[in-house]
């Protein structure tokens, strides 16, 4: 199976198993409503890209971990568009979970969607009992506090919010939990694979921080100018639109470069630069080009 399909599975069984018999209507379809259709599944790619490359020696442990990654970041979404946040009426190019379900049964998808994370984690356990214990950790520091996806979040809540320190906790933190988890799963040294995770992350939030004030939100799914509108940092407003795009430009280019040594070490460097391709929207390819 390619890396889509592993995603896809793992995905499936998971919310198929939470949304089973006995669970309530309505939870079970914003469950499946919130994950599926995804969105390009950046997070869980890179992690078994990574997964791969490092020789992809414990498969389930990867597949795991590239499942709970993505929903997690599908709960932070979804907590995210939520009125006392972004108060978002479009994701993925349709209504958002708490438009569609309302708020009580969003806020509840979310919490849910985190519980299956870590359960899909745990029963790993009696399989590869110490590199599950690890993957729980790795992830879970990225998700908590004080810097993981909760605490970016929380920023938000400040009334001065470091732009870095932001980045770093809000998008960065999952992202190097996808490339240190993935190399676990591998086989590879987890260490040696964070800055890879929060370079690219970084990178990741600038561009959507630049379609926030440039993209057609019909083509991109969810409203323009949101950061703006509620106060939010963003990184095009901080650094300036050609300031973001050269920032962008230059944190993809040391990603591509800081790939730690490994079997698959040049095919990984072609999927970070072909991955990255999207980052930007079309309207500013030129230049960035």
């Amino acid at each position: 199976m390619d890396i889509s399909q592993r995603i896809e599975l793992a995905l499936d069984a998971t919310v198929t198993r939470a949304t089973s018999s006995g669970c309530p209507k309505q939870l079970a379809a914003a469950l499946s409503y919130a994950v599926f259709p995804g969105g390009a599944r950046v997070r869980p790619r890179l992690c078994l890209a990574v997964a791969t490359a490092c020789g992809d020696e414990f498969p389930l442990l990867a597949d795991s971990a590239a499942a709970a990654i993505e929903l997690l970041h599908c709960a932070s979404l979804v907590h995210d568009d939520m009125p006392c946040f972004d108060n978002a009426e479009l994701r993925r190019g349709r209504p958002s979970v708490h438009q569609n379900f309302g708020e009580p049964v969003a806020l509840l998808t979310g919490d849910a969607l985190i519980v299956a994370a870590f359960e899909l984690l745990g029963r790993c356990i009696p399989s590869e009992p110490v590199r599950a214990a690890r993957l729980l950790s790795i992830v879970g520091s990225s998700v908590g506090s004080p810097s993981g996806i909760i605490s970016g979040q929380a920023w938000e809540c400040e009334e001065t919010v470091p732009l870095a320190e932001y980045h770093r906790a809000k998008t960065g933190s999952l992202f190097a939990a996808a490339t240190t988890a993935g190399a676990l799963s591998g086989g590879g040294q987890c260490d040696l694979w964070r800055t890879l995770g929060e370079k690219l992350g970084e990178a990741y939030q600038i561009a959507d921080d630049i379609c926030d004030m440039v993209a057609d939100p019909a083509i991109r799914g969810k409203p323009a100018n949101r950061d703006a509108d509620r106060g939010k940092p963003n990184a095009a407003d901080a650094l300036g639109l050609d300031g973001a795009i050269q920032r962008l430009k230059r944190l993809l280019g040391e990603a591509v470069e800081c790939v730690p040594a490994c079997p698959g070490q040049a095919e990984l460097r072609v999927h970070i630069a072909r991955s990255a391709q999207p980052y930007l929207p079309k309207e500013l390819a030129l230049v960035a080009a």
